[in-house]
């Protein structure tokens, strides 16, 4: 019910766009991930609502802790207006000046590891050619950490294990699995 976001910069078309981030520290799965040209108000309404989308129902005690940018408050009384609650936590600062940025912190720190993680596969491309390629790459990041990516914290788990993937003896072959689990879904999802 404890959520983490942030945004980084992303280049696209020699210009910064912004990637949104919100994770599950706990459990390590990106849960959203929308570029956008603009670090507005309306950008933070999409990615706080790909969070939402993944509830059945949205706990009553569900939180986000942000940092102090003001596009998240705003998001939450929009959220609000249309009867869905949540609070907000923002995390001020690099110094625990704050009751809120000292119980906060270690969860903005969490989501501030996973910028520097993607930021350190990301730099080598240099940025991209087009909204879609910047998407395309991003989507393939998310992929990657969510289903296929041991992670320490977790014994070296993946965060969401799929029993298809655990078969293939090698990362390329689990790339071409998903790759065809998520075709196949898709097939069946336009069908119905």
């Amino acid at each position: 019910n404890r959520f983490c976001g942030d945004e980084t910069y992303i280049r696209v078309k020699g210009r910064w766009h912004y990637l949104f981030f919100f994770f599950d520290a706990v459990k390590k799965i990106i849960l959203s991930y929308p570029v956008s040209p603009n670090r507005d108000t309306l950008s933070a309404i999409k990615a706080i609502d790909q969070v939402l989308q993944k509830f059945k129902t949205i706990p009553e005690d569900l939180e986000f802790v942000v940092d102090g940018n003001p596009i998240y408050i705003l998001a939450q009384h929009y959220f609000a207006q249309h009867g869905i609650h949540f609070d907000v936590h923002k995390v001020i600062g690099l110094t625990n000046d704050d009751p809120v940025s000292k119980e906060y912190r270690p969860l903005k720190q969490i989501v501030e590891r996973l910028n520097r993680t993607f930021k350190g596969n990301y730099r080598a491309t240099t940025g991209f050619g087009s909204q879609a390629g910047s998407v395309s790459y991003v989507t393939l990041f998310v992929a990657y950490f969510n289903f296929l990516r041991p992670h320490a914290s977790l014994e070296y788990e993946v965060p969401v294990t799929i029993p298809e993937l655990e078969k293939m003896p090698n990362m390329p072959e689990r790339w071409t699995k998903l790759i065809t689990l998520a075709q196949d879904f898709l097939i069946d999802q336009q069908s119905v």
